[in-house]
């Protein structure tokens, strides 16, 4: 028999079903993720490749512990999504970006978008796209130098030498496709023999990350799919020279759009929770890709369309939570009418 007056039930907040999988180890799943991507910008561009994403994650390992030392907090640096931003940091900027700029936004992306908002969870946009964002306003002339496919960048001193080209996204603002397809054909856009940003050239590596990442169950499937789909369907539909199919191909396997789909528009702390509001979110990244590239005086259209979108995850979220078991739609109107 039951002795209910000397029982004790313990309360404690949902949720009450625990999974195997930490912040650590997703981290570590989306390091292993971008390893092939970094592996042929190494064979396209040479050792600074490496290097530069060597010196961007030690950067911003080295801005994380000193924060939290400085603000004597507790140290986050072994939850290694300081090594995933210095990683993805690297991937969006020119192989011949300089080290003391790569240090610069790091800096930017682990202090100011990330510490400052209070750590890994509850920065509001991805600090890497941030950090990109930061150098590109302010060292412009850095940030576009594009050195050509197969050239290898010194890894010190003066890269006035390096042969640079341009890349197929310059050749689509001007709709010179006749000269983009000769310069570049399908083959070379998604093998990555084009220039480009370190980590996005190949279309071929970043996929093989990405779908790493889908089994692994990492990531969902609903936002990468979303946001290239969107992309492929509205260049199709209005390609601005070339064919339909020959643009959209050209725009889809062009600029860090895979890149920006699978690692980037898909950081938890920046996307929505639900799967219809990571759907959303993709397809809203496209729009406002496509809206960038064609309006725009700017080639690439990635990184603001997914910051412009990482602003609008809490509305996203609010409009597409599920109803709780046992709640009405009336419940559910009046609630949201609070």
């Amino acid at each position: 028999m039951t002795d209910y007056k000397n029982l004790k039930l313990i309360a404690t907040s949902s949720p009450h079903i625990r999974g195997s999988e930490t912040t650590r180890s997703i981290m570590l799943d989306v390091i292993i993720a971008m390893l092939p991507a970094l592996i042929w910008a190494v064979v396209m561009f040479g050792i600074k490749a490496l290097t530069l994403t060597v010196v961007s994650v030690i950067g911003c390992m080295f801005w994380e512990w000193l924060y939290r030392t400085l603000m004597k907090k507790p140290q986050s640096v072994g939850d290694l999504s300081a090594v995933v931003t210095g990683m993805l940091l690297a991937f969006v900027c020119p192989v011949t970006t300089p080290y003391w700029m790569i240090l610069i936004g790091d800096f930017f992306a682990i202090v100011v978008v990330k510490q400052l908002f209070g750590g890994i969870g509850k920065n509001f946009v991805n600090p890497a796209l941030a950090g990109r964002a930061f150098l590109l306003g302010s060292y412009a002339g850095e940030m576009t130098k594009w050195i050509a496919p197969g050239e290898t960048a010194p890894l010190f001193g003066s890269t006035a030498d390096v042969v640079t080209a341009a890349t197929p996204l310059a050749y689509m603002k001007t709709g010179d496709m006749e000269t983009l397809m000769s310069t570049y054909s399908i083959n070379d856009m998604f093998l990555g023999k084009i220039g480009g940003s370190l980590g996005e050239i190949s279309v071929l590596m970043l996929l093989i990350g990405g779908i790493y990442l889908i089994v692994r169950k990492v990531i969902n499937w609903q936002t990468p799919v979303g946001y290239i789909a969107t992309v492929a369907v509205l260049s199709f539909l209005f390609p601005k020279a070339g064919s339909g199919l020959d643009w959209m191909l050209y725009s889809i396997f062009g600029g860090g759009l895979m890149l920006g789909a699978f690692f980037m528009a898909t950081d938890y702390a920046t996307s929505p929770v639900t799967k219809k509001g990571q759907l959303i979110f993709g397809i809203g990244c496209g729009l406002f890709t496509i809206l960038i590239r064609y309006f725009g005086s700017y080639n690439e259209g990635v990184c603001y369309s997914i910051m412009v979108m990482n602003l609008c995850v809490a509305l996203i979220d609010k409009y597409t939570k599920p109803t709780r078991f046992g709640v009405v739609k009336s419940d559910k109107k009046e609630a949201a009418a609070k």
